[in-house]
């Protein structure tokens, strides 16, 4: 997780991945396969940048 320019909390694809990587039980996915399944919670998250996310208003 890391602060945008307004405070608000923003995370993102490389975040998520280095995540996966560090869990005792690896979870390996594709960048492609993680922004995809960011994507279809919108309308719950927005990309508030292209390849980062935060909680929707």
């Amino acid at each position: 997780m890391d602060f945008a320019a307004d405070g608000s909390e923003v995370f993102d694809i490389w975040r998520l991945r280095r995540h996966g990587l560090s869990l005792p039980e690896t979870v390996d996915v594709t960048d492609e396969d993680l922004r995809a399944a960011v994507r279809s919670l919108q309308p719950l998250l927005d990309e508030v940048r292209p390849g980062w996310f935060g909680v929707a208003n």
